[in-house]
């Protein structure tokens, strides 16, 4: 028989709490006597163990850091893993070392960004034996979200725009890059477009955009991993697991504006010739016209224990980070 559920507790009285009205505290159910397999343990297999490099937005030696496979409400959403199949309690003593320096470094890396105030750092770990930390950005000046409660505010917020999403992701990356490692998140391309469609264009991907994130919006509360299994699931099973491929979409507008530039040229010879002749007999002879030149530019890092070192940055794959489909607390 189960007891009586308490009133709501005083928590729902804080500004940071997203909701309002009558609530009701839910009946606990019955103690299980043996809690199912998280994803990687038993029979179950483990997402992030069979994961690609190319599936995070920065990979190192020890460590990976991935994103959500599209933008969320907050600034900023990003899960610190182990490369090895090790849960919290189970690191040894070098990773347990490391794995402070990799929380305070990506809480820096992602405070750096514009618009951000604080950080929060999670672990839940109901739903995968696999050591995953989360890092939670508050939004600056955003009094209300401060707190407990971010993570559900993280899906009742609208998501910010994808390119700046994209970009944040790029910047998170090559900072983490500075001491080690590999950048795979590529910042948001250019959309070259003509002059004379430019404005429709982009007033059209603009609405388009906002439609597509207000039908998808991230959550770190409904990532699959973070949600524990049933106790009647079969282990093995997971309708949930998938990667999602997260690639850049870049819109190649230098055919456009070439044939644009074409078309005005012929125009402006059919009508003024004479001009034409004018202007190109009155240019002084021998006249060249010469190119910028392009030059590469090295950048020197620190390796993930801290020494420093120098080389080329890591090469970002043109078609940005491939990032799983998960989404939300385990």
């Amino acid at each position: 028989m189960h007891d009586t559920p308490p009133s709501v507790p005083d928590f729902t009285q804080w500004p940071s709490f997203p909701f309002e009205g009558d609530l009701h505290v839910k009946q606990l159910d019955d103690p299980v006597p043996v809690e199912p397999p998280r994803k990687g343990e038993g029979l179950r297999e483990c997402t992030a163990c069979n994961a690609p490099d190319d599936a995070y937005i920065w990979v190192g030696e020890r460590w990976r850091v991935r994103a959500m496979d599209r933008p969320t409400g907050l600034p900023m959403v990003l899960i610190l893993e182990s490369r090895t199949h090790l849960d919290l309690g189970d690191l040894p003593n070098l990773l347990a070392a490391e794995l402070g320096v990799m929380t305070v470094r990506l809480e820096r890396a992602i405070r750096s960004l514009d618009g951000v105030a604080r950080v929060h750092v999670n672990r839940w770990g109901d739903g995968s034996a696999h050591l995953h930390m989360w890092f939670l950005a508050r939004p600056y000046g955003r009094l209300q979200l401060r707190g407990t409660f971010l993570s559900l505010w993280d899906s009742i917020l609208p998501p910010i725009s994808e390119a700046q999403w994209r970009e944040n992701l790029a910047l998170v990356a090559a900072w983490l890059a500075e001491f080690g490692g590999r950048p795979l998140a590529e910042p948001p391309r250019i959309q070259w477009q003509a002059p004379s469609s430019l404005l429709a264009q982009s007033e059209a991907a603009d609405a388009a955009a906002a439609d597509a994130a207000a039908a998808a919006a991230a959550s770190v509360i409904e990532a699959a991993e973070e949600i524990p299994e049933p106790a009647g699931s079969t282990p093995g099973v997971d309708p949930t697991d998938g990667d999602t491929a997260l690639s850049a979409d870049p819109v190649d507008g230098d055919a456009d504006a070439e044939s644009t530039v074409a078309d005005i040229a012929r125009t402006s010879e059919t009508a003024s010739p004479a001009r034409a002749g004018n202007a190109a007999s009155s240019a002084p002879a021998g006249t060249t016209s010469s190119g910028a030149s392009t030059s590469g530019t090295t950048e020197s890092g620190v390796s993930e224990s801290g020494t420093p070192t120098s080389g080329v940055a890591g090469a970002v794959p043109a078609n940005g980070p491939a990032i799983p489909g998960s989404r939300g607390p385990e």
